[in-house]
């Protein structure tokens, strides 16, 4: 695995026990223990990382251990030799087969897609109520044919 042209590179020989937080993308292959803040970057943690810190990054892609919360604004991606135990809160996120997730997952949408309410739009409009549909019979065709 070869880090990304332009990414700071943390070697497979360094430790850090702290806060990491800047706003250019990170490859991580050594040991790191705390929190790791890149909001607007890309994460890439290597296969010999051992990380055991919460990740907050526009991008996350795993390839090592990793311990701890991911946050992403944008895709985490768990390759093949990933292990992740703690939860994932993204926008989208792809896992490769016999990577290995353990915790809960939950995917949002971004706020600029996100519908307003019709509340929202005017507080004094009334919410319509939500329509039911008729129920089908049983013996009912889901595809009627025209009769002859």
């Amino acid at each position: 695995m070869k880090p990304a042209e332009g990414s700071t590179v943390i070697g497979k020989s360094v430790i850090i026990r702290g806060e990491l937080s800047g706003h250019e993308d990170l490859y991580i292959d050594g040991d790191v223990e705390g929190t790791v803040t890149l909001p607007d970057s890309r994460v890439t943690i290597g296969p010999n990382a051992q990380i055991r810190a919460d990740v907050s990054a526009s991008e996350v892609i795993i390839f090592g251990k990793l311990t701890g919360n991911i946050q992403s604004s944008g895709r985490v991606d768990l390759r093949q030799s990933a292990q992740v135990q703690g939860d994932i809160l993204a926008g989208r996120l792809s896992i490769e087969e016999s990577a290995i997730l353990t915790g809960r997952v939950e995917l949002k949408i971004a706020e600029a897609a996100k519908p307003s309410t019709p509340a929202a739009a005017s507080p004094s409009a009334p919410i319509p109520a939500p329509a039911v549909a008729a129920p089908v019979p049983a013996n009912a065709s889901l595809f009627p044919q025209p009769k002859a």
